[in-house]
């Protein structure tokens, strides 16, 4: 048996139950990004009951050939770390710390002191601009570009030919030292860039240094059970690497797709969980409010599907969710908070979509449920996925 999780980053479908408490009310991630460019047609998507949980414009309904839920997130925070700790039964109740207008002083004190040299930017800002705005004087100075955003996160970014990437990781070890306690933030990212001023671009040799989870979540349970557990894109990341047998990086959401398929090629090697994060989706449409990128990647992914359906085996399930929203025609950069879509495909699974589910927690649950494994959390297990 194996089961993929393939996680929309951000693709959220309307507002949660307490998105007004978020200052989030009225987004809708996959609708209103499909409405900005006239209609997108998710033909896939909709079999698998997308379209039986949200209106997307373009896209008809079409015979249910899977199981569709509605989610209602609920940890304390709408960020990444927030949203697939909670898929993997561990839920978030104190949100973590964000710097809206920049690190504090004793921050940037200790920051500098580590990295032996001053520090640029110390600003929330898209990475694109502040590294084309800041990146010439990076060059002559070689002072590493800090940065944050709405999310809790410090980002470092630097060319790789002015600094080493084993010097920018070494730096963002050394953050990662700093920003405890009452300055804890989720993850400390390396951002390594190359080129010239005018034509910067950001290289895939990205890094991310998370907090770990609190306790095992459901990833260390099945890894301890015997499951081949498979961490692709930042997934690994996101759980600080911990439960995962194998970790593979991806350069895009095409290539993440790619090796899931490559995955569920291989001959059968016994029980499997395989993640995935579609990382784009989040990064280059969702921040970057660009709703036509947003519903090409949704139509991409939407095309990619019957290649992996055409690779599960009769006990195969692959489950499509988001962590969170970031609606590309929202007010601001932020994440939004949004119910996220659960749409579940398996060869012996009765169409059907179930009551709305309180909490991703649930999918926790349902995973130990398949996979004969006590559960992490305090999630319900999703009986239409378990009992076919």
């Amino acid at each position: 048996m194996r089961v993929v999780i393939i996680v929309i980053d951000s693709g959220g479908i309307g507002d949660a139950p307490d998105a007004q408490a978020f200052g989030d009310g009225g987004a809708n991630t996959i609708g209103h990004a499909a409405a900005a460019v006239g209609g997108v047609n998710l033909p896939h998507l909709a079999s698998m009951g997308l379209t039986r949980l949200t209106e997307v414009p373009g896209t008809e309904a079409a015979p249910l050939r899977g199981v569709a839920y509605a989610v209602h997130p609920q940890a304390k925070g709408k960020d990444t770390l927030a949203g697939h700790w909670e898929m993997m039964g561990v839920t978030v109740q104190e949100p973590f710390r964000t710097f809206p207008h920049g690190f504090p002083a004793e921050v940037v004190s200790m920051l500098e002191e580590r990295f032996g040299r001053p520090l640029l930017g110390n600003e929330p800002a898209s990475g694109t601009e502040i590294i084309a705005r800041l990146g010439p004087e990076h060059l002559k100075t070689g002072y590493p570009i800090v940065y944050t955003s709405a999310d809790s996160v410090l980002q470092i970014a630097a060319h790789e030919e002015v600094v080493p990437l084993e010097e920018l990781y070494r730096w963002c070890e050394l953050a990662r030292e700093v920003m405890q306690g009452p300055y804890l933030v989720g993850r400390i990212i390396a951002r390594p860039f190359r080129g010239e001023p005018g034509h910067f671009v950001r290289t895939p040799a990205r890094h991310d240094y998370p907090v770990a989870p609190p306790w095992p979540t459901m990833v260390d349970r099945l890894a301890e059970a015997g499951v081949t557990t498979v961490a692709l894109g930042k997934i690994g990341d996101i759980f600080a690497g911990r439960g995962f047998a194998v970790r593979q990086a991806t350069v895009s959401n095409r290539d993440g797709l790619e090796k899931t398929r490559e995955w569920l090629q291989r001959p059968d090697t016994g029980q499997e969980f395989i993640f995935l994060n579609l990382v784009e989706f989040d990064s280059h449409y969702g921040h970057r409010r660009d709703p036509a990128g947003y519903a090409a990647a949704l139509k991409a992914l939407d095309e990619f599907l019957p290649e992996l359906w055409a690779r599960l085996s009769s006990q195969d399930q692959l489950w499509v969710t988001a962590d969170h929203g970031c609606d590309p025609t929202y007010r601001g950069t932020d994440h939004t908070r949004e119910t996220v879509p659960w749409l579940a495909y398996g060869p012996r699974l009765a169409p059907a979509v179930g009551q709305p589910r309180e909490g991703l927690q649930d999918m926790a649950a349902t995973l130990g449920a398949l996979f004969h494994v006590p559960a992490v959390g305090s999630g319900q297990v999703a009986r239409e996925l378990v009992d076919g």
